[in-house]
Formats: C-alpha cells, sequence, structure tokens
C-alpha cells in the first residue's frame, strides 16, 4: 500500500509538474581478584561541598562476605576497612555522616585518611599485600560519580540511575494521536483507584488536574513530578494548577538545584494502577488537552513496562534534587502564557492493536544506543517525525544517513512552529542536498498542517513497517545524553500500521517530496508509460 500511494504521489508529481556527553569513558579499571572478593564499583573524588567532604568509594560486595580484611589505598596512605559483614553496594567513606547524606547505599566508615584526587588518581583494593582491584580515573566534573564498566569508567551525576533495557512480552496495547483524542491519555488516570504517578516537564491542563485529584479523593495515592526550570519560565497558568493540586493534598515536587542529575526532566508519562501511559505531549492544553500539538501516544498494561516505569518515578522522585513546589514557587514570578484553544477534527480514532514486544528505553541510560541500533538494523524504511532535530553529527542523524546510503528510504518530517520553521528548512533542505550528491534514499521536509493540528511536536518514528518509536526525546545529543526522557519501541506490525497512517497523512499533506533514487525510479516508468499512451485514449 505504501509503495502504491508512493507512485501514484510522484505520478501527480510530474504530470503537474541542541556538559560532556553522560557515559564518555575517561578511566581504566584492572581486575586481580577472583568472583568471590569484592570490587570497585564506582568512585565519588568531587563532591559538591567545601573541602570535597563526603567523598567516597563504593564496592559491590558478594553475599555475606566479611571486609574486614581489606582496604583501600591511593598509593600515599591507606584506610582500612572495619571488621563488618556486608552484601550488595557499599560506601566506603572517611566522613561517613556527611556520605550519608548523598547516597540511598548503606555506608561503613574508613578508618585512617583517604583524599581521592580531583586531578585523577589510582585506587587500589587491597587484602594484605595483594592487589584486588583497581581504578584509575581523570578529570572528573564536580559531583559527578564514576561507574566501573568493564574496563572502563563512565562519569555521570550523583543520583542518576543506569538502567538496562526493559524488554516485556506481547501483547494488546492502545495507540493514539493528538489532537484527535485527547480523552485517551486521561482515561488511565480517570479509572485508577490505586496509584497515580505522573512525571512530565509541564503540567496545566485543568482536564488533568482534575482527573488527579478525583483519584486521590478515590483513596489513590497520587505523586506528580515535573522539571523545575522549563525553557521560557514556568507560566502563571501552569503555577495556578499546580497551587490547586497542592491546596487538594496532591503531592507535587519538581527537579531542579545544584544537584540536578538531569539538565532537564523532559519525560511524559503516567502509571495509573497497573497501567502505564507513554506519550511525545506535555500535559497541557496544548498537549494532551488536543487543542494544539500532533502528537503520539500509547497505554499499556504490560507488566514489566508498569514496573519500570514506576522505578524510574520512584528512584527521580525520591532523590536531592527533588523539591516540593511549595517550597519551590516562594518568591518566584511566572509569566503570563498564551492559550491553546484549537479546535480539530478526530480523523484517527484510538485503537488496541498487538505487540509481539515492547522494550522500555530511557535516557540517558540507554536510549541512544538502542535507537541507533534500531536505525541501523532498518532493511526497507525509516519514517522520522520530530518537532527539531540536532547537530547534523549527532548518532541518530548518521544513523539515518547510513541507512540511506545503503537503500533504505528514509524520510524526515519537521515541525513548521514559527520558532523553530527557518531551522527546520535549512536542515531539511541540506538532507535533501546531501540526499542528492549521494545518490541516497532519503527525503526532508517540513510540514503543513493543513488544519488538522497547529504543530508536529510528536517524537516518533516507524521502521521496516514493523517497529514504532513513541516518546519524548527529541533526536539531539544533549537530549540523549542529559535529560531524563522516557521512549518505548513497539514491535509488530499492528501497531507500525497505526502510526505509519499517521504520518503518511501528515507526510503527504501540502505537497511531496520525494527520495532521490526513487524519484529516478519513477521517472523512467514514467517515459515507458508515455510512450505506451498513444496506444491508449481516456474518456473525459
Amino acid at each position: 500500500m505504501r509503495s502504491l500511494t508512493l507512485v501514484c504521489c510522484v505520478l501527480v508529481l510530474v504530470a503537474t509538474a541542541p556538559q560532556t556527553a553522560t557515559g564518555q569513558a575517561a578511566s581504566t579499571a584492572t581486575t586481580a581478584g577472583g568472583p568471590d572478593e569484592p570490587s570497585i564499583h564506582a568512585v565519588y573524588p568531587d563532591p559538591v561541598a567545601g573541602g570535597d567532604e563526603g567523598e567516597f568509594v563504593v564496592l559491590s560486595i558478594p553475599d555475606e562476605t566479611n571486609i574486614g580484611e581489606y582496604a583501600v589505598t591511593d598509593g600515599d596512605s591507606t584506610a582500612p576497612v572495619p571488621n563488618t559483614t556486608a552484601s550488595g553496594r557499599v560506601v566506603l567513606s572517611t566522613a561517613p555522616n556527611r556520605t550519608r547524606t548523598l547516597t540511598d547505599w548503606a555506608v561503613v566508615g574508613l578508618g585512617g585518611h583517604l583524599g581521592l584526587a580531583n586531578s585523577g588518581e589510582r585506587i587500589r583494593l587491597q587484602r594484605g599485600n595483594r592487589t584486588v582491584d583497581a581504578v584509575r580515573y581523570a578529570d572528573p566534573a564536580e559531583g559527578e560519580l564514576g561507574v566501573v564498566h568493564g574496563s572502563v569508567v563512565r562519569w555521570r551525576p550523583l543520583g542518576a540511575t543506569d538502567r538496562p533495557v526493559v524488554r516485556a512480552a506481547g501483547g494488546e496495547v492502545r495507540a493514539f494521536t493528538l489532537p484527535d483524542t485527547p480523552a485517551a491519555p486521561i482515561r488511565p488516570i480517570r479509572n485508577a483507584d490505586e496509584r497515580v504517578y505522573l512525571a512530565g516537564y509541564t503540567l496545566s491542563s485543568a482536564r488533568v488536574a482534575d482527573a488527579l485529584i478525583a483519584a486521590q479523593r478515590r483513596g489513590a495515592t497520587v505523586r506528580v513530578l515535573l522539571e523545575g526550570e522549563p525553557v521560557g519560565s514556568r507560566t502563571a497558568a501552569e503555577a495556578r494548577t499546580l497551587d490547586r493540586l497542592t491546596e487538594a493534598g496532591v503531592p507535587v515536587r519538581v527537579l531542579t538545584g545544584s544537584r540536578a542529575r538531569y539538565r532537564y526532566h523532559h519525560a511524559k508519562y503516567a502509571v495509573a494502577d497497573e497501567q502505564a501511559v507513554v506519550l511525545t505531549e506535555n500535559w497541557k492544553p496544548a498537549g494532551t488537552g488536543g487543542n494544539s500539538s500532533r502528537g503520539w501516544g500509547v497505554v499499556t498494561a504490560q507488566p514489566r513496562v508498569v514496573a519500570g516505569l514506576n522505578r524510574t518515578f520512584r528512584s527521580d522522585a525520591g532523590w536531592q534534587d527533588s523539591k516540593s513546589w511549595g517550597q519551590y514557587r516562594r518568591g518566584r514570578q511566572f509569566e503570563r502564557g498564551e492559550p491553546a484553544t484549537g479546535e480539530y477534527q478526530t480523523r484517527f480514532s484510538a485503537e488496541s492493536v498487538t505487540v509481539r514486544r515492547t522494550d522500555l528505553l530511557v535516557t540517558p541510560d540507554n536510549a541512544q544506543g538502542e535507537l541507533v541500533a534500531t536505525i541501523d538494523s532498518a532493511d526497507d524504511s525509516v519514517d522520522v517525525v520530530q518537532p527539531t532535530v540536532g547537530d547534523w553529527d549527532s548518532p541518530l542523524l548518521r544513523a539515518l544517513r547510513r541507512a540511506a546510503s545503503r537503500g533504505v528510504e528514509v524520510r524526515l518530517l519537521l515541525s513548521d512552529a514559527w520558532y523553530v520553521r527557518e531551522e527546520n528548512t535549512r536542515t531539511a533542505k541540506r538532507f535533501r542536498e546531501w540526499a542528492k550528491r549521494n545518490d541516497a534514499a532519503l527525503a526532508a521536509k517540513v510540514a503543513d498542517p493543513d488544519g488538522r493540528y497547529e504543530k508536529i511536536h510528536a517524537k516518533g518514528a516507524v521502521v521496516d513497517d514493523e517497529r514504532v518509536v513513541v516518546g519524548s526525546l527529541n533526536w539531539n545529543e544533549q537530549a540523549a545524553t542529559e535529560n531524563r526522557e522516557v521512549v518505548v519501541v513497539l514491535h509488530g506490525s499492528d501497531a507500525a500500521a497505526y502510526f505509519g497512517a499517521v504520518f503518511d497523512a501528515d507526510w503527504a499533506a501540502g505537497g511531496f517530496d520525494t527520495p532521490v533514487g526513487v524519484l529516478a525510479a519513477v521517472v523512467s516508468l514514467l517515459v515507458v508509460a508515455g510512450l505506451a499512451a498513444r496506444r491508449v485514449s481516456f474518456e473525459a
């Protein structure tokens, strides 16, 4: 169907002629001990505190190990570990009281003196005269934890998670599109009786607030977590909404301050009883309210996805960069925002679709590498919709060009919103020029809403008509490596057919740009057709 649409569109066309990336390797680790001995899991050499008070080393300890026979040394000084039995992750510090305010792991006080150099050094875990494990680190940023991964150390903000991809067995999920079906992302909240954990960038929708307050009054545990410093400042309308939630007894927390683990908390999801909502839109009238933006979303009851989002919410809301709304708003002024009041017809209703598997990804932990691998595995097509994209040489954009270079049909659809129109026009032109020079099957264009929505805010992709990417991640390096984002990858042709139809409709509106390679093939076809047309007559 898609190929036929492509050819028909071409026939008509011819006939009518945005910190160092988290995860950067900076150090090395060597292990001489066996599997039954402790190893160095992480180092924290440069706390956000005077005199580096609270610096520590984290050990990974086999079950019920007596660690009193070990000591930590930097070659100049040695700190013996007290005689105690421990398991799992244990933090060793010469200032244990201070360190306990920085971590949820168990803290054990070290004897003697140990100072971790901010410029870098080699730390060894010893048993007697034997080195059991050693880590060499270099130039950590203030407030970052160096986690050992194999033979290297990767730096990330203290308290940031390091989660694996969650893969959930198949089942049925509910796919929806905005602004067409604004009831879809709120329905699970309205039906919740036990819990609602809502995470977002901003929240100003009265409809969402009503649903949260109603759930609270039914006895559900309701929690809200938002970004503390959204770009362009928080609006007065949102402040009033959050005041209302707080007054109704709904705890609202924002992530902000010097200990913030992520540049922005940009994730957009909710856990409502045993369902989860993952979407591309903010919890405001322009987004989930259906008054402006083109968005994609999904509701799922897959237990592993729900549990994974539950864990993400709890770890993000429970750290030291999480402040109550009441504490945050004291003395602050809020900007007057322009209300979104658009009305749009329902062209795409929400549908239940079958999936073989769902992958839950989060940034900066694991999403970018998984998405690059997804694009690199594409055989036939990759359709991407984004408000805007990042640097030309960012990993995701390089992956798109690699796909097009090997013959995969790539289409990139960007927003025409006034604040990105000029930039997106230049980006689309650059991709088209690259495709022409390289004879690559890639097309890029700025969307024409054609009265069906105001602007594109969706962040997704359809790959090989078999996989769908839906989530909050803008395809740029900062979002992928410094923000908290949440993405799901739906495996299955039903989900791909649903979102593929939305993409095709948005792509076709207001004109058509075809990949250079496909255009050449179709023009050749037209030449043959033109010769044959001499022998064919048509009725008026």
